[in-house]
């Protein structure tokens, strides 16, 4: 008999519709930008910064449809296939004597 502990840890990690990997890059994104926008803003005012935080947005907005495109690992998607598997158990019927 086997018993499965820690169910719920073969599920991917999900934090505001970002799954897995996806949110680790979502984040350097974020935090790159913010970096970014204080050193532009420093140099050109808040019209900088703006088009810099815009930037960024667009950066994760994309990392969205990168995960919806590409999903989480890296596998081929099939579409629009059929398979047929064998048939491995046969089905005799027993007769009895």
């Amino acid at each position: 008999m086997k018993f499965y502990l820690y169910k719920g840890l073969k599920k991917p990690l999900v934090l505001f519709g970002l799954r897995g990997k996806y949110i680790y890059r979502a984040l350097g994104i974020l935090a790159s930008t913010m970096v970014l926008a204080a050193l532009i803003s420093s140099f050109t005012g808040l019209l900088g910064a703006l088009i810099t935080i815009a930037l960024g947005g667009a950066a994760i907005y994309m990392m969205f449809k990168i995960q919806d495109k590409k999903g989480l690992y890296n596998k081929t998607k099939n579409h629009n296939e059929i398979f047929v598997y064998p048939k491995r158990i046969g089905t005799k019927k027993l007769k009895r004597k």
